[in-house]
């Protein structure tokens, strides 16, 4: 497919414009792997492994036209998860335009080795004070690694001269063959908020996630790596995380997916949301402090994963 009009070389990134006309940048690793990254929203809307398979999903019936939100890739959840608050839901940062940063504060040392990356920067309009009043700079970091790796860090600074606060989350959407071949491990024993029941609060009582039916819950406390295994496609993703202290698992399954009008009715059986996330208790940052939320996702051939939990996000 044609990404349309121009394309333009930068280190390490090339910028080319979508059918709306919105940039995106596109993130190649030496060995094939490649992410891109649309500026509307600071949204990851591919990830492609060596072998050029897409990793995450997108809806067939996804709008590409703002004000909408693209259902499927990894929208951006600031400074509000779903509808608890007094915000469009999932907040405003996955429908605005970011910008390039050229000029990021550097990341601490040893982040860059052997990444591609790009800056975005994404600070508070006239209309998002009047419906937000707290000034911001969100700085988001996309990367690959040489081993084609995702990985997405936020920060968030308070230039405000009060203290705000924010849920969030990286709402990612991972591309599976069968819903029901698929399995969570690393959530077991754990609390979560079910939102299908008023966020009564539960305890995982399997010793995987599997899945049968609609599924809507905030695991709590979740530790800094997970793994989802899709047994068909024999490949395991595993999600690491620091600073998002959630877990939020979604599929809407068949009733709900007929209600959404940006998704097709049996799409629900070839994605899983597993989101890193702060949402149970809100992150609060006084004036001049900032806050740092990483995810980095690989996908891995399932044979060789049993150990995988045991790495820190590095």
């Amino acid at each position: 497919m044609s990404m349309g009009h121009y394309s333009e070389q930068r280190p390490g990134f090339e910028v080319t414009k979508d059918w709306n006309g919105a940039d995106q940048v596109m993130i190649r690793s030496p060995r094939g792997a490649s992410v891109r990254v649309s500026l509307h929203g600071g949204q990851v809307v591919s990830w492609r492994n060596e072998r050029r398979e897409e990793l995450l999903f997108t809806s067939s019936k996804a709008i590409f036209k703002p004000p909408k939100a693209l259902r499927g890739g990894i929208p951006i959840c600031f400074p509000q998860f779903g509808n608890c608050g007094t915000l469009e839901q999932h907040g405003f940062a996955r429908n605005r335009i970011w910008t390039i940063d050229d000029d990021a504060p550097p990341l601490n040392h040893n982040d860059n080795n052997g990444k591609a990356s790009v800056d975005l920067l994404l600070k508070p309009s006239e209309d998002d004070l009047k419906c937000w009043p707290h000034c911001f700079e969100f700085r988001l970091r996309v990367s690959l690694t040489m081993d084609g790796d995702l990985s997405l860090v936020s920060r968030v600074r308070n230039v405000n001269g009060k203290p705000f606060s924010f849920s969030f989350a990286y709402h990612t959407y991972l591309s599976v063959s069968d819903i029901s071949e698929v399995r969570i491990e690393g959530l077991e024993t754990l609390d979560y908020l079910d939102n299908l029941s008023q966020r009564e609060r539960f305890t995982e009582q399997g010793d995987a996630i599997t899945f049968e039916s609609e599924v809507d819950r905030v695991y709590v406390g979740s530790p800094s790596a997970i793994a989802v295994l899709d047994h068909e496609k024999k490949r395991t993703f595993i999600v690491r995380k620091e600073g998002l202290p959630d877990v939020v698992v979604w599929n809407p399954w068949a009733k709900k997916s007929k209600t959404m009008a940006d998704f097709g009715d049996e799409e629900y059986k070839q994605m899983l949301c597993v989101d890193a996330a702060a949402v149970e208790r809100a992150i609060t940052l006084k004036p001049g402090e900032e806050w740092t939320g990483k995810l980095e996702l690989s996908a891995v051939a399932s044979t060789n994963c049993s150990d995988h939990l045991d790495y820190p996000c590095n």
